[in-house]
């Protein structure tokens, strides 16, 4: 018996990023991937050694939301695998981040862009990447049987 294979379900078929719900999370990822970027930039640039820890934190951020951009934004497999290990990356961190943050506060002298799990922009960054994982879960290409 074959083992079941996964399948390119037919565009028109298939929820895309170019319009709709698909563009809307990828324009939100984009915004977020250009103010995090800004913001840690300008933060590393001018003031390292204020907050290392946050400022390096939003770095990685920063690096985080413009892979889920690209993943998100282009299709096929390798943009897809880029797209769940930034999502995946990106749950993971404002999770820890967050908990970190509400535990031990003394950690983080200055806010992180996942700081208190996005408390300071409206905890849409811990709502995001359960989006992104919706997302991919709804567009994953569909299992041929046997």
């Amino acid at each position: 018996m074959a083992e079941p294979t996964r399948t390119s379900t037919p565009a028109s078929s298939r929820p895309s990023t170019k319009s709709g719900l698909g563009r809307a999370l990828v324009a939100i990822y984009a915004v977020f991937a250009l103010s995090a970027t800004a913001r840690s930039g300008f933060q590393l640039v001018t003031d390292a050694a204020a907050a290392p820890v946050a400022y390096g934190l939003s770095a990685v951020a920063a690096l985080v939301y413009v892979a889920a951009t690209l993943g998100l934004a282009e299709v096929g497999p390798a943009p897809r695998r880029l797209a769940w290990a930034a999502v995946g990356f990106e749950l993971v961190g404002v999770l820890a981040v967050g908990t970190l943050t509400v535990l031990e506060p003394e950690l983080f002298t200055e806010p992180t862009v996942w700081s208190t799990y996005g408390e300071g922009y409206g905890y849409l960054p811990l709502l995001l990447p359960f989006l992104g994982v919706a997302w991919l879960v709804r567009t994953r290409p569909a299992v041929r049987g046997a």
